[in-house]
């Protein structure tokens, strides 16, 4: 068992474990590091390993969030089992339409879409999205501040104790008329899932899209993070069986060395998400995504201009 192999496997499963949550693209990133570290393995092997690592990041997920997604245990009451069968009936209607497109389209997908400038441009064009939505949220915000204080500043408005205007969130902050699962209707639920179709592109980020489409469907970036681990489930053990289907029916086969490869490379990812969703969490209460899309754009013409050079 060749240990260098072993190490380029832990790269990979490092960079799947940081980029599959963060909205920068893990399948994007994984292509163009492919570039300069790739495993020696068959290139059927490699389109499998390229989706079915994401089991390791998706483990993660299930453990953080246990409670939130067992409906059974935990000590919870009628109603909180009854919000934990709706949150799932949510997950499914938010899967449905990537499912729909993207199972027909996954060979077209593999086959053109998984190069380079595909990736380069999606990384730039969501990059731009991303920051044109917090400067207009940022804009919402602001005038939505002001109109508390106006209302406050009027005779028989708010008493000055009052904490209507301390209760606003401060600039970067986490806010939106959707601040938590309960409150995601099956509507918006939907919605968000339609964008997540947006991600069967290479470099547009499936954590990405379905952000974006809760930003603008009116979720905090709490919810709309959260909801994405969550939507992930499906989608990537879907993803990941439909993979190894088609490995195994074009002749794939699994040796010891083949075992060990995707075993580190989802071992290591599976770590490294945990500390990944925790740190996001955090990040998106106190600070909104405009780092992200500067990182993706800055990335995008990397790209760009190395594949250009060379």
């Amino acid at each position: 068992m060749d240990i260098i192999e072993l190490l380029k496997s832990a790269f990979l499963g490092l960079v799947e474990g940081i980029t599959e949550w963060l909205p920068i693209s893990s399948t994007g990133h994984m292509i163009l590091v492919d570039e300069f570290i790739k495993l020696n393995v068959t290139e059927e092997f490699w389109n499998m390993f390229l989706v079915v690592i994401q089991l390791g990041a998706i483990l993660a997920v299930c453990v953080l969030f246990l409670r939130d997604l067992v409906p059974f245990g935990f000590g919870k009451t009628a109603v909180e089992r009854k919000n934990t069968w709706n949150l799932w009936g949510k997950i499914i209607v938010g899967c449905l339409p990537a499912a729909i497109i993207g199972i027909p389209l996954d060979d077209f997908m593999e086959e053109h879409l998984y190069g380079s400038t595909v990736v380069a441009t999606a990384l730039i064009v969501y990059g731009i999205a991303f920051i044109v939505i917090e400067r207009w949220r940022a804009k919402q915000l602001a005038e939505r501040v002001a109109a508390d204080a106006m209302a406050n500043a009027r005779p028989g408005g708010a008493h000055f104790a009052a904490p209507a205007a301390a209760a606003e969130p401060e600039q970067g902050g986490d806010f939106g008329a959707i601040t938590s699962l309960e409150d995601l209707s099956y509507k918006t639920a939907l919605g968000i899932g339609c964008f997540q179709v947006l991600s069967l592109i290479p470099g547009t980020s499936r954590s990405g899209s379905t952000i974006i489409g809760g930003l603008l469907l009116g979720t905090t970036r709490s919810v709309a993070a959260k909801f994405t681990f969550f939507l992930a489930i499906p989608v990537m053990f879907g993803a990941s069986f439909l993979k190894l289907v088609k490995f195994f029916l074009k002749g794939g086969v699994f040796d010891a060395s083949g075992l060990a490869i995707l075993g580190v490379g989802c071992a290591v990812a599976f770590v490294v998400s945990l500390v990944a969703i925790k740190w996001l969490m955090g990040f998106v209460r106190r600070h909104d995504f405009t780092a992200f899309g500067i990182y993706r754009i800055v990335l995008g013409i990397a790209v760009l201009a190395y594949f250009f050079v060379f």
